[in-house]
């Protein structure tokens, strides 16, 4: 893949998927802009990536903070050519009956009403150019019912359908946006996890293994790259056999 003369932005940049997708395009020859909340971090990380990685500090669950950021990536950078909408949150883990209005509301802030936004924002300079291709981190929870979460597996499948709404009205434009939908993934996430639990859910796996960051990178990256020039509207398991399987359990 071949990102010379392009421009990415990341949100969710400073660990996990969002930090290998930034570290990829810029091996890859682009140029990218790194969001997340943690500046002193998120600019270290950049600094390490070298000069064509720009850090930008902001909430992707604060309307106002995530489109200027936007802007100010358009500023340093030009126009925005990839847009990887990777940041998220899990949200409560509680029955529905325990689920509380608060939680419910900032998971879907976040994860869903955070994508609305920005793409609302950004997709009439792709559209007006003919050129952008965006993606967007959904859940094995976009795609099947899971038990315990119903904040975060209400935001996951709003998320498909915010991207198949964008893809089917910018396709005509140029633009494409698809999902990519990770399993279980050695992200800052499952750092608390017990060995003992990782080992239990990579069993789940056909593959046998818990996939790493820089796996969904790749998959991200190529759908954010020309050689995936007439995919759109697609949502991509990255879960090393699981969606696919009758291994998923509530």
């Amino acid at each position: 893949m071949d990102f010379t003369g392009e421009h990415v932005v990341v949100t969710g940049a400073s660990s996990g998927i969002g930090l290998a997708t930034a570290r990829r395009i810029a091996a890859c020859g682009g140029k990218v802009t790194m969001i997340a909340r943690r500046r002193e971090l998120l600019e270290d990380l950049a600094a390490q990536i070298g000069t064509t990685a720009h850090a930008i500090a902001a909430d992707a669950g604060d309307r106002d903070q995530i489109l200027s950021a936007m802007d100010k990536a358009v500023a340093c950078s030009g126009p925005i050519d990839g847009l990887f909408l990777n940041a998220g949150i899990e949200g409560m883990f509680a029955p529905v009956t325990d689920y509380t209005d608060e939680a419910f509301e900032a998971v879907m802030r976040i994860n869903a009403t955070s994508l609305f936004w920005t793409l609302r924002h950004v997709l009439p300079d792709m559209m007006v150019r003919k050129k952008g291709a965006i993606v967007i981190t959904g859940s094995l929870a976009a795609e099947t019912g899971m038990a315990g979460n119903i904040g975060y597996l209400a935001s996951k499948h709003a998320a498909l359908g915010i991207a198949r709404a964008v893809a089917m009205e910018a396709a005509p434009h140029g633009v494409r946006c698809n999902v990519i939908n990770p399993g279980f993934i050695d992200t800052p996430i499952l750092g608390g996890v017990p060995d003992s639990f990782k080992r239990q859910m990579a069993g789940r796996v056909p593959q046998k293994r818990i996939g790493t960051p820089e796996e969904a990178a790749a998959v991200a990256a190529f759908l954010l790259s020309s050689d995936a020039s007439h995919v759109t509207a697609q949502s991509l398991a990255v879960d090393g056999g699981l969606l696919g399987t009758l291994m998923i359990e509530s």
